[in-house]
C-alpha cells in the first residue's frame, strides 16, 4: 500500500505527522500497513467485520429505525498514543475525577463551594440532573462517581481537550474489550511485536471496585448488574460485563426490598444483594423516590440505600456533574479543592445561563458548537457555521425561552486517523472515551473507546447517529 497517497488535509492526524512520517509509537503500525498488497486492506476489514457478526457484537438504535440490533461498526485501524502523552492524560483524568467526586458530595451536603461563591447556587438547583432525594447523603467509602466516562478531543493545535464528563451510566467499554479482541485476530503480529497496554483485565477491575464499595457488614459481596431489559441500546453492554464479572444480571422485577434490605428472586428462594451496579438513570430507579410511573425500578431500593443496606453504582444524583452548564466550572472545581490547575484543559466555553455570555453568544451564533446542557449521545447539537437559517433561528428562540439549557463552544478542527475506505485509506474525525474506575483507588482503563465519525467530513462520531469505533494502543518504547 502506498502511504504517501495517503492526505492529511491540514488537520492533526494521530498516526502521521504533516510530512507523513509515523508518530511515537505507530513506527511498527505504518510498516504494517505500508506492506500491505492490493486489496489486502480490505479483506482484512470484511474478516473483521465477520468476527464482530460472528461474536453478536451489537447495539441497539433508538429514532426512526427504534428496535432495530446492528453489528457495532469498526474500523480495524487502530489510534495510537504514546505512553509517554498517556501518562499525562491518565494523570488529568485521575485529578478531574478526584475533583468531581468532591463536588458532588459538596452539593448534596455542605454546599460549601456554593457559599463561596465558585459555582453559583441557580447552576446548581436548576440542573435537571439534580436530585433533590439525594440530599445528605453519604455514600460507601465517600465514593459517588464510581464508572466514568469522560470525552476527549484533540484540536487543530495538537491540544487534547475535555469535551464532556459522563457520569450516570457511561457505556462504551465493552466494545473496548471486543475491539482488541477482534484487532489480536486481525493483527497478531503487531501485538506479538510491540508492548502494547492491555485492557483485558477491566472486569476484574471492574468487579474489584463494586466489591470494595459494599455494605461493611457484607463479608462476601453479592453483586448484581442491573439492566432496564433487551431493549436498552446497551443491553448488549449489560450482559458482557455480568457475564464476564461472574454476577447476576438482573431487571427490576427481579428485586424486592424487604425491611430495608435489597433481595433477589431466585429458583432458591431470596439472595440478599450487596452491590447493584445499575444501568438504569435515577429517573427511574426508584419509583417511591423519582417517577412514580418507573416500571424499570425497584420500590424501596432508595430506602435500603439511605439505610446503608445496599450499595448504588454510581451513586444516585451524580448526573448534577453531567450537565454541561456545570462542566463549564470543572476547572475552578480543581483549583478550589486541590488548589491545582486543570491538566487536561477544557474545550473554551460560554454558559448561556450567564446573561453577559449568553448576549455574546447570540451576537455570533453562527461561530459556535449549540449544545443542550442536559442531552447526550449528540442529540440537540446545532454546528453554528454549517447550519442553516432556519436552524439559527430555531436554537435562537430555544436558547432566549431557556437559557440555562444551552452553552456554546468554538467548532474545534478535531483530530482524524487513517479509516478503511474500499481497500484504500482516508483521515475521519475521532474522540477518545477512556474509562475510570474510582475505588479504594483511582483505576484509568489505558486507551479507551476511539469513536470515529464514518461520514467523510462529519464531527458526529455516536454510534446511534452513524459513527463507528476504532481499537487505542497505548505503546510503550522497545518490543514485548
Amino acid at each position: 500500500m502506498d502511504l504517501q497517497a495517503y492526505q492529511t488535509d491540514g488537520f492533526h492526524d494521530e498516526l502521521f505527522d504533516a510530512n507523513l512520517l509515523p508518530r511515537p509509537g505507530a513506527e511498527l503500525l505504518a510498516k504494517r500497513l505500508a506492506g500491505f498488497s492490493n486489496g489486502e486492506l480490505a479483506e482484512r476489514q470484511r474478516a473483521a467485520d465477520k468476527a464482530l457478526l460472528t461474536m453478536g457484537i451489537t447495539f441497539n438504535v433508538y429514532g426512526h429505525e427504534a428496535g432495530t440490533e446492528k453489528i457495532w461498526p469498526f474500523d480495524i485501524v487502530p489510534r495510537v498514543i504514546d505512553a509517554a502523552e498517556w501518562a499525562v492524560i491518565e494523570r488529568g483524568l485521575k485529578q478531574r475525577i478526584h475533583a468531581l467526586n468532591l463536588f458532588i458530595d459538596d452539593v448534596y451536603n455542605k454546599r460549601q463551594i456554593v457559599a463561596d461563591g465558585v459555582v453559583p447556587d441557580w447552576l446548581v438547583d436548576s440542573g435537571k440532573c439534580f436530585r433533590g432525594p439525594c440530599a445528605g447523603l453519604k455514600p460507601p467509602r465517600g465514593v459517588w462517581c464510581h464508572i466514568t466516562g469522560t470525552d476527549l478531543v484533540r484540536g487543530g493545535d495538537g491540544v487534547m481537550y475535555v469535551l464532556e464528563d459522563n457520569l450516570r451510566t457511561p457505556s462504551g467499554v465493552s466494545y473496548v474489550l471486543e475491539n482488541r479482541e477482534v484487532m489480536k485476530r486481525t493483527f497478531p503480529q503487531l501485538f506479538a511485536g510491540q508492548r502494547i497496554s492491555p485492557v483485558e483485565n477491566y472486569p476484574e477491575k471492574l468487579l474489584a471496585m463494586l466489591q470494595y464499595i459494599a455494605p461493611p457488614q457484607a463479608r462476601d459481596p453479592n453483586v448484581v448488574v442491573l439492566t432496564p431489559g433487551i431493549y436498552n441500546s446497551a443491553y448488549f453492554e449489560h450482559s458482557f460485563l455480568a457475564r464476564q464479572m461472574g454476577v447476576e444480571l438482573v431487571q427490576g422485577s427481579d428485586l424486592v426490598v424487604e425491611n430495608d434490605v435489597v433481595w433477589m428472586r431466585t429458583t432458591r428462594g431470596l439472595e440478599r444483594v450487596d452491590v447493584i451496579y445499575r444501568r438504569i438513570d435515577d429517573d427511574f430507579l426508584d419509583p417511591l423516590a423519582f417517577r412514580a410511573d418507573s416500571v424499570v425500578g425497584v420500590p424501596g431500593l432508595m430506602a435500603a440505600y439511605r439505610a446503608g443496606n445496599v450499595a448504588l453504582v454510581n451513586a444516585p444524583g451524580t448526573g448534577i456533574a453531567d450537565d454541561k452548564a456545570v462542566y463549564a466550572y470543572v476547572p475552578q472545581m480543581i483549583r478550589y479543592y486541590l488548589g491545582e490547575d486543570a491538566i487536561i484543559p477544557n474545550v473554551p466555553t460560554f454558559v448561556c445561563g450567564e446573561e453577559k455570555q449568553c448576549q455574546h453568544v447570540l451576537s455570533k451564533l453562527d461561530e459556535f458548537v449549540l449544545k443542550p446542557a442536559d442531552a447526550s449521545g449528540g442529540y440537540g447539537i446545532v454546528l453554528g457555521p454549517r447550519a442553516s437559517k432556519q436552524q439559527l433561528d430555531e436554537v435562537r428562540a430555544q436558547i432566549k425561552a431557556n437559557p440555562r439549557n444551552y452553552i456554546a463552544q468554538p467548532m474545534l478542527s478535531l483530530s482524524r486517523v487513517p479509516t478503511v475506505v474500499g481497500d484504500s485509506l482516508e483521515g475521519r474525525h475521532v474522540d477518545l472515551r477512556p474509562f475510570i474506575l474510582y475505588g479504594e483507588e483511582i483505576f484509568v482503563l489505558p486507551g479507551g473507546l476511539t469513536r470515529v465519525a464514518l461520514v467523510k467530513g462529519s464531527l458526529v462520531v455516536n454510534s446511534s447517529q452513524g459513527g463507528g469505533s476504532k481499537d487505542t494502543w497505548v505503546v510503550h518504547p522497545g518490543r514485548s
